[in-house]
């Protein structure tokens, strides 16, 4: 029997593993470790190198963004200086227009050198190919020298054109400026609309538009982004509208139930700031099926200030822009804490100014744009009476239609249209009458 147990606990000491000091230990898991990085395709690491790259400047855009600048107070600006930038495309054209319409409502300001208006030139797609960025460096300098800017459609670049793949304009203006709200409102009296849409125009998609990556033939990833800084002030932006307008219902569209934690976060966050401003009603809807909603008569009267990240924005403005008349009549502002800019939503319809059309493209969407300004820069009763002409020349009389073509108006005859309007004494009361109509 004992010899037996000695044969069985022999055979167990051979069984067991032999113990390895820690030096060996060490030695095999770095070249285990080394084995394996060695292993990795270079398309992920590559791919690895671009993502770090995109989220160190990220996090410092987060810190920069926790140290912001307080509002500009315009009372004290003297003079205003308000650049105009025609961009390219129909832009030179609609956009001239909507500068003679605020010149004219401001001359008094311009003779007493309270306003002054600046040309800035350099912003075509051919110059901006030319340097290859999306600003040119000399125009972003002038940019940065006015208070606001009325600036006109500019091209961007897809795959497949003939010009080089640089960044929007527009993206890249709103960045350069941290021009972080895009504000765009529609008004449809007749139908009951009267929707004011707060857009992030900072983040999302958007930001990373440019620096997605093709890891291999067969793989290509783009980015999104949200950061907590950027929707908090963007909400804070839409409630405090309602706050000050007396309107008691703010509405977030987003899809976080399928873009969870991007998403999610711009949800959490309006929730959260929400709980601030009890009196006013706060709820939120996916963005499939608002677009659904929009043109629901029984439930699209019901939504006031919706506040949205930037992609899901740009798609249901442009959706209620078609109830005011098209994308063509509606502008927007682009709102900072220190630059604001002013522009169509459309874009700059290149085909047009080939088929030698451009004198037919509507300048609505600029001159909305352009009393968007006025109100921002605390001229709110010139904001007024062109928003009356507009409505009266667009809405309701429609002496002058636009077409786009030579069956209609030129740009420069419905201009001229929208001025005689205001310069009628009786402007508020014919206004007044329509909208009893």
């Amino acid at each position: 029997m004992k010899k037996i147990k000695k044969r069985v606990a022999k055979k167990r000491k051979k069984m067991k593993p032999k113990k390895v000091s820690k030096a060996k230990k060490t030695k095999k898991t770095v070249k285990r470790r080394v084995m394996k990085k060695a292993k990795t395709p270079a398309s992920i690491v590559r791919a690895q190198q671009h993502f770090g790259g995109i989220l160190d400047i990220q996090l410092q855009r987060v810190r920069r963004l926790k140290k912001a600048q307080d509002w500009i107070d315009y009372g004290k600006l003297h003079p205003l200086i308000i650049g105009v930038l025609g961009g390219d495309g129909i832009g030179p054209y609609i956009t001239a227009e909507a500068q003679r319409v605020l010149e004219h409502i401001l001359k008094v300001e311009v003779s007493r050198g309270k306003v002054e208006f600046r040309v800035i030139e350099g912003m075509t797609i051919e110059r901006r190919s030319e340097v290859m960025k999306p600003i040119p460096d000399d125009v972003l300098v002038e940019i940065k020298k006015c208070h606001v800017t009325l600036k006109g459609p500019t091209t961007t670049p897809k795959k497949g054109d003939p010009w080089p793949n640089i960044e929007s304009a527009n993206v890249a203006m709103r960045k350069e400026l941290d021009l972080f709200a895009n504000v765009r409102p529609v008004r449809v009296p007749a139908q009951g609309i009267d929707w004011m849409f707060f857009r992030e125009n900072t983040e999302d998609v958007y930001a990373l538009g440019p620096f997605g990556i093709e890891v291999t033939p067969d793989l290509a990833i783009d980015f999104k982004l949200i950061t907590k800084p950027g929707s908090d002030r963007i909400i804070r932006l839409a409630f405090e509208y309602a706050k000050k307008n007396n309107l008691d219902r703010v509405t977030a569209v987003t899809k976080a139930n399928v873009v969870k934690t991007t998403d999610g976060l711009f949800l959490k966050t309006f929730y959260e700031i929400a709980k601030e401003y009890p009196g006013i009603e706060s709820d939120d809807w996916f963005i499939d099926i608002m677009t659904a909603k929009l043109v629901d008569e029984k439930r699209r009267r019901q939504f006031k200030v919706m506040v949205l990240p930037n992609l899901y924005g740009d798609i249901l403005t442009d959706e209620a822009a078609e109830f005011q008349g098209g994308v063509g009549t509606a502008g927007s502002a682009n709102v900072g804490k220190r630059f604001a800019m002013f522009e169509a939503i459309h874009g700059s319809a290149p085909r047009m100014v080939k088929e030698g059309r451009a004198q037919y493209a509507d300048p609505s969407s600029v001159i909305r744009a352009g009393s968007m300004l006025l109100n921002h820069c605390g001229y709110v009763e010139h904001a007024r009476k062109l928003e009356m002409a507009l409505d009266i020349c667009g809405q309701y009389e429609k002496k002058l239609v636009m077409t786009g073509r030579s069956t209609g108006a030129t740009g420069r005859d419905f201009c001229n249209y929208i001025l005689d309007t205001m310069n009628d004494p009786a402007l508020e009361q014919r206004w007044k009458g329509y909208r009893q109509a």
